[in-house]
């Protein structure tokens, strides 16, 4: 059985109740608080769908062609900018994208209101000049500081007033919905939505604020919202830019390239790769082994190559214990060999055999 479609007061009602409980949470990082406020934006999404499917708002009509119980859904725009602001994010990227959706949602408002001329002359002025520079829009035009803070006061005092005139309204049996006057009630709704087009520019000024603020923030090096196995993905890429690769074993034209020209540079530095092997017949039969990396010089060469430069002392064995003999003709020589013996003798005199080992003694 198919599910009957719900009416546009239920879904508007449920996110009226979700939002008036969102407003006195404190606990904004709790679990509850992001399923309430999910809820609540998904409900006055809703209601957005349902009111384009009745068309219960033309560009045709005039304020006066509005019911008194349809003048609350006028505000459902700004409930959804109203929530967005407070929908957390974990980077400035982030932030951006739910600023830029409050910003078209306060618009959609501002052009619903002016479409039914519900905008007074001061809020008109103000909408066409945010309209003439959104980015740069800010309620007070003035930079001088002292007439900045007298508007900040002023602004301050109007928005208490209309707080004010609200809750005594609504506290008077005369605007209840239910049994009171129409009049009263549709003026109640006015109110309503004067106080939340004070709220609209306030919110689009500060929006511009938190913007340029955001402007500031470092650029991540990776984006956020990619995968790891993006992330890997992307780095494999740039390696390979490099000429950097994980292959053990690199392409037999690339290597045969790199073959050419000398082993070693002047400051010892090896110019191209190679393998020692045991003698040519081991790398010739090696060649076409599974996993082979293609040596280039056997041991001999090697060898014959570090015999060039000098890098190889010969000897060895007793010839490395045969001492040079003596030049009589160095006299130099002779005098340093004839100090550093002295030195050695009255070393040994003053330090005999032993005398620094004191751990064993008793």
């Amino acid at each position: 059985m198919a599910e009957e479609p719900k009416s546009l007061k239920s879904v508007f009602g449920g996110a009226e109740q979700k939002r008036l409980a969102l407003e006195g949470a404190f606990e904004v990082s709790s679990p509850s608080f992001h399923e309430d406020l999910a809820f609540a934006l998904k409900s006055y999404q809703e209601c957005l769908h349902i009111i384009d499917r009745i068309s219960l708002f033309s560009s045709n009509e005039a304020l006066e062609d509005v019911s008194t119980s349809d003048l609350p859904y006028m505000l459902v725009h700004y409930r959804i900018a109203e929530l967005l602001q407070r929908v957390s994010t974990s980077s400035p990227q982030e932030r951006k994208a739910a600023l830029d959706a409050t910003r078209q949602a306060y618009e959609r408002f501002l052009n619903l209101l002016d479409s039914y001329s519900i905008l007074s002359a001061s809020d008109g002025k103000l909408f066409a000049k945010y309209n003439d520079d959104p980015s740069s829009f800010s309620t007070i035009s003035t930079k001088d500081p002292t007439a900045r803070r007298n508007a900040k006061i002023a602004n301050f005092k109007a928005e208490k007033e209309l707080k004010q005139k609200i809750a005594y309204m609504r506290q008077s049996p005369r605007y209840l919905e239910d049994g009171g006057d129409e009049e009263a009630v549709r003026e109640l709704h006015l109110a309503d939505i004067a106080f939340c087009v004070y709220m609209t520019f306030q919110g689009l000024e500060g929006i511009n604020r938190e913007m340029e603020v955001l402007a500031q923030a470092p650029i991540p090096l990776i984006p956020q919202t990619t995968t790891v196995e993006e992330d890997e993905r992307r780095r494999r890429g740039s390696l390979e830019n490099d000429g950097y690769s994980e292959r053990l074993d690199r392409p037999l034209q690339r290597l045969q390239t790199n073959l050419k020209g000398p082993l070693l540079s002047q400051d010892g530095k090896p110019l191209r790769p190679f393998t020692l092997t045991a003698n040519r017949q081991e790398l010739q039969q090696g060649v076409f082994r599974p996993g082979h990396n293609l040596p280039t010089m056997s041991i001999d060469e090697y060898l014959d190559e570090e015999r060039r430069r000098g890098n190889i002392i010969e000897g060895g064995g007793e010839a490395s214990m045969r001492q040079p003999e003596p030049n009589e003709d160095d006299i130099e020589k002779a005098d340093e060999e004839t100090m550093k013996a002295r030195y050695w003798d009255e070393f040994k005199e003053e330090n005999p055999r032993g005398s620094g080992n004191t751990l064993n003694r008793g």
